[in-house]
């Protein structure tokens, strides 16, 4: 019998339900993450504005692909926190999305992050996050503000 090695949950910042049973339950049986929206469909980038109007060309404002957007992330309560994020991610030298998905690496079951990227230069962004260090005390208060402000955490 073939022994599962890998799960596929979405996962991020903005979605921390699998921590609740599968990633312990996966670290005990030897089964890693693959994860999926680890940038909570680009709510993380900080893209969107409190307040602000959809950017024309995201996936929340293109009803042919926003099918799996929360539409809670786009509250202006975590809009805001997510907009506060950006100075821990300064301070750990990196850009928003890059923090996010460096919080996500942490992990140490996430094998790997599914990311989409509609140009170039966030494939470039996406993969620069690759090999920092970040200061967990910036994670642990990333936590904090987000966990204040997201519907679901």
């Amino acid at each position: 019998m073939e022994k599962f090695v890998s799960s596929q949950p979405q996962y991020s910042l903005l979605h921390r339900g699998p921590e609740q049973a599968l990633i312990p339950l996966s670290v005990r049986s030897g089964i890693s993450q693959i994860v999926w929206s680890p940038l909570a469909q680009g709510v993380l980038t900080g893209k969107y504005r409190p307040g602000g109007d959809l950017p024309r060309d995201s996936r929340a404002a293109n009803d042919a692909i926003n099918g799996f957007l929360n539409e809670a992330w786009l509250r202006p309560k975590v809009l805001e926190a997510v907009q506060a994020l950006r100075p821990l991610a300064a301070e750990a030298g990196l850009t928003l999305a890059q923090f996010a998905l460096a919080w996500i690496l942490r992990q140490s079951n996430v094998a790997s992050a599914i990311t989409g990227a509609s140009r170039p230069e966030q494939v470039d962004e996406n993969a620069g996050t690759s090999g920092h260090a970040v200061a967990p005390e910036l994670f642990e208060s990333a936590e904090r503000i987000i966990g204040g402000a997201a519907p679901e955490v």
